[in-house]
């Protein structure tokens, strides 16, 4: 695993906003995430979409496919991704909790949709974080974050993509989710460069525009936990669900599902 110099004031900005770009995080190794995403689209898993009820063109997402495919796998443990998460969250350790590679195809015109990670998932803690790293320059198609949206009182109600349709029952829960264009909220975004990478809290509010460009759009994101991490109950099936996990309420995620890919001591 090699180091990665960090800014003071990255991590400031992370610990502050809930968002901050890392360039340059992931590019010594965007060959391989490339030729991993392109066996992830010739060989799906059992959660992929093609995303393709609205608009036209391909938008292809998948995940949870680290541990078949050797690309990612190389990457997430010699890449300094493990000593960055570390130092933004201030964390002794750091599990992986999932792998996502979203394609968007020339000519895509359905948008990524304003949500936050964090309700849909089975964790919860402050020490969280998800890289994500383009391997082709972007601009209008790039990640979109509304800073600050990490300490907001509720949780935005978490959707089904294709339908929009809410992915829980209990919607008293959540509020409804915002239009951070029309309501002029604090949105970053940055023109990036293959190997770049945006970090952000799963809290964060984060969505993408169609991709209307005449070459692809392939992302890699990486989500990992930190120290404080604990297994939660939702109100029904998680994404991903990670189903037979057997986990109780309270426990820190299992390693041998969760595996630790970095350790300050």
């Amino acid at each position: 695993m090699t180091s990665f110099p960090i800014d003071p004031e990255q991590i400031a900005a992370f610990r502050r906003d809930g968002v901050v770009l890392i360039p340059g995080l992931f590019g010594d190794h965007v060959d391989a995430l490339r030729e991993g995403v392109a066996q992830n689209m010739a060989d799906p898993g059992p959660y992929a979409s093609d995303n393709r009820a609205e608009g036209r063109g391909r938008f292809f997402d998948d995940y949870c496919n680290w541990n078949r495919i050797a690309a990612f796998e190389e990457v997430i443990r010699r890449s300094p991704v493990g000593q960055i998460a570390a130092e933004l969250m201030g964390s002794r350790s750091v599990q992986l909790f999932h792998d996502h590679v979203l394609v968007k195809e020339p000519g895509t015109t359905k948008a990524t949709p304003w949500h936050q990670d964090a309700p849909y998932y089975f964790v919860e803690g402050a020490q969280t974080v998800s890289f994500w790293s383009p391997l082709d320059p972007v601009r209008e198609a790039t990640l979109r974050c509304v800073a600050g949206s990490h300490r907001w009182p509720k949780p935005v109600l978490p959707t089904r993509w294709l339908s929009g349709d809410a992915f829980y029952g209990d919607r008293d829960s959540y509020m409804a989710v915002p239009d951070p264009d029309a309501e002029a909220m604090d949105i970053r975004e940055w023109a990036m460069a293959p190997g770049d990478a945006v970090a952000f809290n799963y809290g964060i509010l984060h969505g993408a525009r169609g991709n209307h460009a005449a070459t692809s759009r392939r992302a890699f994101s990486l989500r990992v936990v930190g120290d404080d991490a604990r297994y939660v109950e939702r109100p029904g099936p998680t994404s991903p669900p990670f189903p037979g996990h057997g986990m109780q309420p309270g426990e820190r995620l299992r390693e041998d599902w969760f595996p630790v890919i970095y350790d300050r001591h």
